[in-house]
């Protein structure tokens, strides 16, 4: 009965019509390169274009999108590994400048700054670095900050409208060549209407369209939320600022420029302290974007004037792009450990050594010495054994458990007390009878223990009822005819 109906089962039968048998068809015809509409756009009047007018507009706008991106090209001067991206944070007083850089690298890092100062400069992608600067409320500091930035954050302040600064930064970028602009409107959640919010946004956004260009981004941040704006707007900001893509400039693609990190003030103070107003010899730290750097060349510090620069070296990256295995393949994405903040001003990130960096020599303790030991007397009670140096010879003599001795004993060699003030194994005495108080002499006696409290928990022993032996626990290697446990 089974085998006959294991045989009466049909076998299967692929179709031979239908959506699925044409689309077999089309894919064995495109495997065999074969063409799998060979009479599409044959037939002139079924494929005819029916609109001409709106045939041409449509081909027009095409063409004048397209003939807009063409731009002469230039010559990308970046080394293999690009510097980092200069995203300008500008905006008046009071418009969340450094909320807003906060928020970003807690989204990039997880870290959160307490105070931003100087350029941040974090780990966006698998090659791309952002170094993120608040622009001051300063004109000097917004023509020094238009001639570098790559990418600027215009911040707006929604309940107020746009301010003078916001105009001024915008006629010195149009100097000095005009960068990628993005508006962020901020202070949102001041608007009770839901329909006088929406009014206020059509309107900045064509002010801002009309100041920038057409189709200009533009983001919104509703409000603030304990102390931080709502997570996913700053996703929604950080994935353009990963992703947009920049087209060098002329003037900074042909000067040298460097965005200073941290700087050390390297003058020899026994010149300072002869002359305050000596000339200084200061050593400058940072990227070196647009062409190369020579030794001697000209160059222009911002506030300070022109200066030859004496010499230049090259150093090891602070805040490195994540490593490429080959073997490997693709990255998928960056992991903990390869999302670096570098941000010395601020005081975070990872520290680097160079020849010119300053070394603070951390004392090792000086209350003991290799010679110090702590013994067991037979009472249990800890002693010291403090080390007497002496007319070229050296001794060992015991002292109390409290680690005080008392100042009248005297050396057998003849020499002074002085010279058991430096034994460290105990309180120091002297010919004056000085005694350290009980505290620092038992911290004393407690430099060089020679058992852990591990270890002295396992020697203890315990008694159970009174006058019965003591019970102590056993090594597995002491153990004798299965015993548990012995007498202490």
């Amino acid at each position: 009965m089974e085998a006959d109906a294991v045989a009466a089962k049909k076998g299967h039968h692929k179709s031979k019509s239908g959506a699925k048998a044409n689309k077999r068809k089309e894919h064995d015809r495109r495997k065999k390169g074969q063409e799998t509409q060979p009479n599409r756009g044959k037939n002139k009047k079924a494929f005819a274009v029916a609109h001409g007018n709106k045939t041409k507009r449509s081909v027009q706008r095409n063409l004048d999108r397209q003939h807009r991106k063409d731009h002469v090209p230039l010559l990308d001067r970046s080394t293999t590994e690009p510097p980092p991206v200069t995203v300008a944070v500008v905006g008046p007083p009071g418009v969340g400048k450094s909320t807003l850089i906060r928020d970003l690298v807690k989204h990039y890092t997880r870290h959160t700054l307490t105070h931003i100062r100087g350029p941040v400069t974090v780990v966006t992608g698998k090659k791309r670095r952002v170094s993120f600067f608040e622009c001051p409320n300063d004109l000097a500091a917004m023509i020094d900050l238009a001639k570098v930035a790559d990418l600027v954050l215009l911040l707006i302040d929604a309940s107020f409208g746009f301010e003078m600064e916001t105009f001024e930064f915008l006629n010195i970028l149009q100097v000095h060549g005009f960068p990628k602009v993005m508006g962020v409107l901020t202070h949102l959640d001041g608007f009770q209407q839901n329909k006088r919010l929406k009014k206020t946004k059509k309107t900045l956004k064509n002010r801002f369209w009309t100041e920038i260009h057409q189709g200009a981004k533009l983001f919104y941040l509703s409000g603030m939320r304990n102390g931080s704006y709502p997570q996913r707007e700053i996703h929604n900001l950080a994935l353009y600022v990963s992703r947009i893509k920049f087209r060098p400039l002329v003037w900074r693609n042909t000067h040298p420029h460097v965005l200073v990190d941290r700087f050390e003030d390297i003058t020899d103070p026994t010149k300072i302290e002869d002359d305050e107003a000596v000339d200084r010899t200061v050593c400058m730290f940072g990227y070196v974007r647009g062409t190369h750097l020579k030794q001697r060349m000209k160059l222009h510090v911002a506030g300070v004037g022109d200066l030859y620069m004496r010499s230049i070296e090259e150093i090891g990256d602070p805040c490195p792009l994540p490593d490429h295995d080959p073997a490997k393949g693709a990255r998928r994405g960056l992991s903990a450990k390869e999302t670096l903040l570098y941000a010395p001003m601020a005081n975070v990130g990872r520290v680097t050594y160079d020849k010119d960096a300053v070394y603070i020599n951390v004392p090792d303790i000086h209350f003991s010495r290799p010679e110090t030991v702590l013994d067991d007397d037979a009472d249990g009670k800890v002693k010291v054994e403090a080390v007497e140096s002496g007319g070229g010879s050296r001794r060992r003599r015991p002292v109390p458990a409290g680690g005080v001795r008392d100042g009248s004993d005297s050396d057998d060699d003849g020499m002074g007390s002085g010279s058991d003030s430096d034994s460290d194994g105990g309180a120091r005495g002297g010919a004056g009878g000085r005694v350290d108080a009980e505290g620092v002499a038992l911290i004393k006696s407690m430099q060089d223990v020679s058992r852990g409290i591990d270890e002295s928990i396992d020697r203890s022993a315990l008694s159970l009822f009174k006058g019965s032996a003591p019970l102590r626990d056993v090594a597995p290697s002491e153990r004798r005819g299965g015993g548990g446990s012995g007498s202490g």
